[in-house]
């Protein structure tokens, strides 16, 4: 399956700001809180779970 121009914008938004990725892909759900706590936790997982989403949606 191909990228598009948004799921590029969705990647960049998840490594400068991996909540903010999220939020693009799904909302506000779970799924957006559970990423503001990895990324309080580290860096480096919340962007992880990001492209997570991302890449699964």
């Amino acid at each position: 399956m191909p990228f598009t121009g948004t799921d590029i914008c969705k990647i960049i938004a998840a490594v400068l700001l991996p909540p903010l990725g999220v939020f693009l892909e799904v909302g506000c759900s779970g799924q957006f809180f559970l990423n503001i706590v990895l990324t309080i936790l580290g860096y480096i997982p919340g962007i992880v779970h990001a492209l997570y989403i991302i890449f699964r949606y």
